[in-house]
Order: structure tokens, then C-alpha cells, then sequence
């Protein structure tokens, strides 16, 4: 005959064990994605860093041509002013940040994905 307390023993440990591997599965999930944010505060940062030494030397080079010593960062500060105004102005900046958007998701939440499609 069928015990009951090994049933519920069974059923218990079932339970437990589930629980358990949700908690992996959240974990790894959680540290897939702390791990894209990295990666991409870090691509972010060293592409600031590039287009900011990449302005200060052209700002310099248009000081040179220009015999001025503030001009070039006048002539490139404005090209990045009407970049702002351009993005901020146009129905471009909605696309681009939906793109923006989507293609963020994808990285980042790529990990679940991937679960889910092994899961299924």
C-alpha cells in the first residue's frame, strides 16, 4: 500500500527541488544581463572616449587652418549643437530610437531567450 507520508516527503522534495531550479535559472539570467550591461557601458565608454578625442583633434587641426585659437572648437561644437538639433527636431530621432531600442533588448535580454527556447 502507498504510504501517505512518503508521498508528501516526495512531493515535497519535488517542490524543493523546483524551486531550486528557478533560482539558478533567475540567476543565471540576472548575471547574462548585468554581464551585457557591462559589456555595454564599456563599449559606450571607450566610443565616448574616441569621439572625444577625435573632436579635440579636429578642433585643434580647424584652430591650425583657421590661425585662431578658438574657432575649430566653435566650428565643431556647433556641428554637434545642429546634430542635437537635427535628432531632437525630426521624426529620424523617433526611428532611430526605436531601433535603438530594439536592438538593446535583443542584447541584453538574450539570455532569457535563449532559455525560453530551451525550456520549450
Amino acid at each position: 500500500m502507498l504510504n501517505i507520508g512518503e508521498i508528501i516527503q516526495t512531493l515535497k522534495s519535488m517542490v524543493e527541488t523546483k524551486i531550486e531550479l528557478v533560482k539558478l535559472d533567475i540567476q543565471e539570467q540576472i548575471s547574462g544581463i548585468v554581464s551585457r550591461f557591462l559589456i555595454l557601458f564599456l563599449i559606450g565608454s571607450f566610443g565616448f572616449m574616441v569621439l572625444l578625442f577625435l573632436s579635440i583633434g579636429g578642433a585643434f587641426y580647424l584652430n591650425q587652418v583657421m590661425v585662431s585659437s578658438f574657432k575649430g572648437f566653435l566650428v565643431v561644437g556647433g556641428f554637434y549643437f545642429l546634430g542635437v538639433l537635427l535628432f531632437a527636431f525630426s521624426n529620424v530621432f523617433k526611428g532611430v530610437q526605436r531601433s535603438i531600442q530594439k536592438s538593446i533588448k535583443s542584447f541584453v535580454f538574450s539570455v532569457s531567450k535563449k532559455n525560453q527556447e530551451i525550456n520549450e
